[in-house]
């Protein structure tokens, strides 16, 4: 199996200006996360971005990058236009690694992979963990997904989803079935190339949550289990203190 990792990287981010270009132990994050993906079987790896500072650092550092569209809605219409632009085939697996993960496990990066290279009907792959503790559940900033038997979502939501309607509290939450979205995707490069084309779903707009258009269009999204538990990813500056210390030690 051989895939490609896109890396979108946005300078603009409403908590952490400048996201991707913020050192940690002295090297630029966005330098963190490709060579936490260089670490998987990617066969390539290439940073998105819109902004002409993050470019100059990445080839720099000698690795491989792209300039996109300042206004696409969505980091996914940003690894659709390198799909385009790289000129892949529709068969292609294209995992999209989030730009503020530094600390991304590879073989996360191949579950996903891993999954659409298994199931030819599923076109988009995506990873969940267990949740156990009762506050993580109820935190609306971890998102929640629901699977059916296939060990595919039924929903995403910011709310605690499944909720127990007899009995809430910690040691029901410590249960099977209740698992956190972990931001990794997966995609066939075919569909990839059509996501333009689908229509922003209402559901996508309460929730927030992008992965809801892709369900609601009636596609299917394939979930791995992580056995690990996911390194904390970087959104506000306490994120990034916790993120230098784990490195740093």
């Amino acid at each position: 199996m051989t895939f490609k990792i896109i890396i979108p990287a946005r300078y603009q981010s409403s908590r952490l200006e400048g996201k991707p270009l913020l050192e940690i132990d002295g090297v630029p994050m966005v330098i963190h996360v490709l060579k936490q993906s260089l670490k998987s079987k990617a066969d390539e790896v290439v940073v998105a971005t819109d902004d002409q500072r993050i470019f100059d650092v990445v080839v720099k550092f000698g690795y491989k990058a792209i300039m996109t569209n300042l206004n696409h809605r969505s980091g996914t219409d940003r690894v659709a236009e390198v799909v385009d632009l790289m000129g892949w085939t529709d068969n292609e697996i294209v995992v999209n690694v989030q730009g503020d993960e530094p600390l991304i496990n590879p073989s996360l990066i191949n579950q996903v992979a891993e999954y659409l290279d298994d199931r030819k009907d599923v076109f988009v792959s995506t990873a969940c963990h267990s949740i156990t503790h009762y506050n993580d559940f109820v935190n609306p900033n971890n998102v929640k997904v629901v699977l059916d038997k296939n060990s595919q979502a039924l929903y995403f939501s910011r709310a605690p989803i499944p909720f127990p309607r007899d009995e809430f509290n910690q040691k029901t939450i410590g249960r099977e079935g209740f698992y956190k979205h972990i931001g990794i995707y997966a995609y066939r490069a075919k569909f990839l190339k059509g996501f333009k084309d689908i229509e922003q779903a209402p559901l996508e707009d309460i929730e927030k949550l992008e992965q809801l258009r892709i369900l609601y269009a009636g596609y299917k999204i394939g979930v791995v289990q992580s056995i690990d538990t996911p390194f904390p990813g970087v959104d506000t500056p306490e994120d990034l203190e916790r993120v230098r210390k784990l490195l740093s030690n």
